[in-house]
C-alpha cells in the first residue's frame, strides 16, 4: 500500500496573500485620499465661484491703481495684480463688504439681488457721467411731463423709440449742489406686465455711473428696492473707490 503524502497545499498561496494585502493597502490609501480630498474640495465646492479671501491685489486701470480685497472681485480671472481694462466687483449693502460665508445667501440668490451692489470700474471714455448727460442727451428723449417718483426723485419716461425700453430716468438735486440721475426698470403696476419685466425689475435693474479717482468711470447697478437709500449708496460707492484708489506713478 502506497504511503499517503502528508503534504497539503495551503488554501492561500504566498503570492495570493501578497496580492490581497497590496489591494487592501491601496483601498486604505484611496479611502484616506478621498477623505482628505473631501475635506479640501468640499469647502471650495461650497464657495462656488466666490472666494472669502481678504488678500489684496493691486489693479492698475489707466492712471489709477486700486488695492482691492479679492473677495470683492466677482470673477476669478480678475483676482490678480497687474494692468486691467476693467474690474468687476460686488458688495453687500449696507455693509459694503465682499463675499463671506456668513453672508453667502445674498451672493447665491440667482434672482433676488436686493442685498448686493454690482460695480464695474474702467477708464473713462466719456467726458460726462450720467448726471452730466441728462441735459444734453437724455432730456431729448423724455416723453411727456416729469412725474413724482419714489423717495424724493423725479421720474422722466423715455420715448418708445429711444432704445431704452421701459426704463425711466430718475433725477434729484443733491445736497452738494450737484444733480443725481439713475436709469431704472421699475416694477410695473399693470396686471398685464410680463413676468420677464417683473423679474428684471426685481434684479439689479437700476444703473448709474460716476467719475472717481484720476480717470475712472464707476458703473454701478442695484435693485429698485434700494432706491430708498440712493443718497447713501452714491456716497458710499464714491468713498469705497476713493479709499482704495491712488494715482498711478508715471513710468521713469
Amino acid at each position: 500500500m502506497a504511503q499517503q503524502d502528508d503534504y497539503q497545499e495551503p488554501l492561500i498561496s504566498n503570492r495570493m496573500a501578497f496580492g490581497l494585502m497590496a489591494g487592501l493597502g491601496l483601498m486604505v490609501a484611496a479611502t484616506f485620499a478621498i477623505s482628505l480630498g473631501g475635506q479640501w474640495i468640499g469647502p471650495r465646492l461650497a464657495l462656488g465661484s466666490h472666494t472669502d479671501s481678504r488678500e489684496e491685489v493691486s489693479v492698475r486701470i489707466g492712471q489709477d491703481e486700486l488695492r482691492l480685497p479679492v473677495n470683492t472681485i466677482r470673477f476669478g480671472e480678475q483676482r490678480r495684480s497687474g494692468d486691467s481694462d476693467r474690474i468687476d466687483l460686488y458688495l453687500t449693502w449696507p455693509e459694503m463688504q465682499g463675499y463671506s460665508v456668513s453672508l453667502k445667501n445674498r451672493f447665491d440668490g440667482s434672482h433676488n439681488t436686493d442685498g448686493l451692489i454690482f460695480l464695474q470700474l474702467s477708464q473713462s471714455t466719456m467726458s460726462r457721467d450720467m448726471s452730466g448727460r441728462v441735459e444734453p442727451i437724455y432730456s431729448r428723449l423724455f416723453d411727456g411731463d416729469p412725474l413724482p417718483g419714489p423717495y424724493g426723485l423725479t421720474a422722466h419716461h423715455l420715448r418708445a423709440d429711444s432704445g431704452y425700453g421701459q426704463e425711466v430716468i430718475l433725477t434729484a438735486p443733491m445736497a452738494d449742489g450737484g444733480s443725481y440721475a439713475v436709469r431704472c426698470l421699475m416694477p410695473s403696476q399693470s396686471t398685464a406686465a410680463s413676468s420677464r419685466s417683473a423679474a428684471a425689475a426685481n434684479s439689479a435693474s437700476c444703473q448709474r455711473d460716476i467719475r472717481a479717482g484720476q480717470d475712472l468711470t464707476v458703473l454701478y447697478r442695484f435693485s429698485p428696492s434700494l432706491l430708498r437709500d440712493w443718497q447713501r449708496i452714491d456716497a458710499a460707492i464714491a468713498r469705497f473707490v476713493r479709499e482704495r484708489a491712488t494715482k498711478r506713478k508715471p513710468a521713469q
